[in-house]
């Protein structure tokens, strides 16, 4: 997978129609800076307003995904949303001359010809991936929907299953497992579809105003007389002839794939995915999946890659012996010497329910407080034990904070503290501090600290996150 950040070398144009809004539209691909994401820029509306692709800003999902921020909006991003994924771009400015991407073919090759002619420029950052290493899963039984993310080490997979207990299309699957290699050969080019039922509901919810048969594929799973069909014809104001077919598909169009609309699916994840907002490495497993589903399932996966923020930011290289060493401590925490009392982050987990955070000091007989604490027979003092605890536990407080460099942590109360052992030159202590509750900008957490596996001192603290 790719280490660094890239964004399009040119700025690149596709024009066309909105697949739901019918408007015409046209899309342009502009360089982006180093971590500026993805944005939708609506540059058709006064102030230009910028809304960033993430799925805090979900606000439809009827037969597409739109995204708002205020009264802005831009409605069926998951096409272009997947060409930009299926590229491996990390930072895109996407400027739109109306409320929806033009469909093209129903497809992503639209878009990624244009990004493609665009080209690409390699940029100094790296890429903060969202390392999945606990499963992550979602699911709606009653619309028999299952996702799920497994860990998978520096590769990102994707496999569909689609089931619409409908004779006209059958169950179908399809994996995806080199983004390199095979999304534009092999899924980019996949359009969308619907059942043959559905055309006239969809027309009648104001949807698919600029669908025509030359950007979807209708499955025929119903029977039209020929004044049916001709009605139909006019209702969707199609011009040329159309029939039922004998291929199940409308008007006999050939499929690219044979297994297209799962292919089409799998695209769709794809795109709904990108709201998370970072790369993944993981294996995606999906079972009948839709932008409902999709987009709950990525809400998700954005909250993993928050609560992991900071080992994104600080140490997006961290290898399995630590997380954070005492330079990116420093980076993270205001504290200096000889106030600053760990050294090491060695291990930090923000699964949902079970935060916890493993701190290392390393005592030596050069700390200050040896001058005076015991000369003669040195003793950590045990309030100082406390304040190395309460500063590991700060580092697992901040990791949920978008700037954690523009926050403090004020400990508001100590309660059950207990000190089990002496603490002298030559020790290794480690702080091993657990979330006990956590409400708005108040957290409660329980902490041990040891040397060679015995405790040595115990406690429960509550801290308030500040500005600085």
């Amino acid at each position: 997978m790719r280490a660094i950040q890239r964004t399009v070398a040119h700025i690149s144009k596709f024009e066309g129609t909105g697949l739901h809004t019918g408007n015409a539209s046209s899309i342009e691909f502009h360089p982006a800076p180093e971590d500026y994401g993805i944005r939708f820029i609506r540059r058709d509306l006064p102030g230009a307003p910028e809304i960033p692709a993430l799925v805090d800003h979900v606000s439809d999902i009827s037969r597409g995904t739109t995204l708002s921020v205020g009264s802005a909006s831009v409605h069926t991003v998951e096409h272009v949303l997947a060409a930009v994924v299926g590229l491996e771009l990390d930072n895109v400015r996407i400027e739109l001359t109306a409320n929806e991407p033009p469909i093209g073919d129903g497809s992503s090759e639209p878009y990624v010809q244009a990004l493609m002619a665009a080209g690409f420029t390699d940029q100094k950052a790296a890429r903060k991936y969202l390392v999945v290493d606990e499963t992550v899963s979602y699911r709606n039984e009653e619309k028999g929907v299952e996702i799920v993310a497994l860990p998978l080490p520096n590769d990102y997979r994707v496999t569909v299953l689609i089931d619409y207990n409908n004779p006209a299309l059958g169950s179908q699957h399809s994996g995806l497992f080199s983004l390199e290699k095979e999304f534009v050969p092999e899924f980019s080019k996949a359009r969308t579809f619907c059942f043959l039922h559905e055309v006239e509901a969809l027309r009648a919810q104001g949807l698919i105003r600029g669908g025509n048969l030359d950007n979807a594929i209708v499955i025929v799973d119903r029977e039209l007389d020929d004044e049916a069909i001709r009605e139909l014809a006019k209702k969707l104001g199609i011009g040329a002839s159309v029939i039922l077919g004998t291929n199940g598909i409308l008007n006999n169009k050939s499929l690219r794939y044979q297994n297209e609309p799962a292919r089409h699916k799998l695209l769709d994840l794809l795109g709904d995915l990108a709201l998370v907002g970072a790369p993944m490495q993981a294996q995606v497993l999906a079972a009948r999946p839709g932008h409902a589903s999709n987009v709950e399932f990525a809400k998700k996966l954005r909250k993993l890659n928050e609560k992991k923020s900071l080992i994104q930011k600080y140490n997006p290289s961290a290898t399995r012996d630590f997380v954070f060493d005492i330079t990116a401590i420093e980076r993270i925490m205001p504290h200096r010497y000889p106030m600053l009392l760990v050294d090491r982050i060695l291990e930090m987990e923000v699964s949902e329910g079970a935060e916890r955070i493993i701190g290392l000091k390393n005592v030596t007989y050069n700390e200050p407080f040896f001058m005076g604490h015991f000369p003669g027979k040195p003793v950590m003092p045990g309030v100082l034990i406390l304040e190395a605890m309460a500063q590991a536990g700060g580092m697992l407080m901040l990791n949920a904070v978008e700037e954690p460099e523009k926050k403090l942590i004020f400990f508001m109360a100590i309660d059950k503290a207990k000190f089990r052992k002496p603490v002298t030159p030559g020790d290794q202590l480690l702080f091993e501090l657990k979330m006990v509750r956590r409400r708005g900008k108040t957290i409660v957490m329980s902490g041990e600290a040891k040397v060679e596996g015995q405790v040595v001192a115990e406690a429960e603290f509550m801290a308030a996150l500040v500005d600085r």
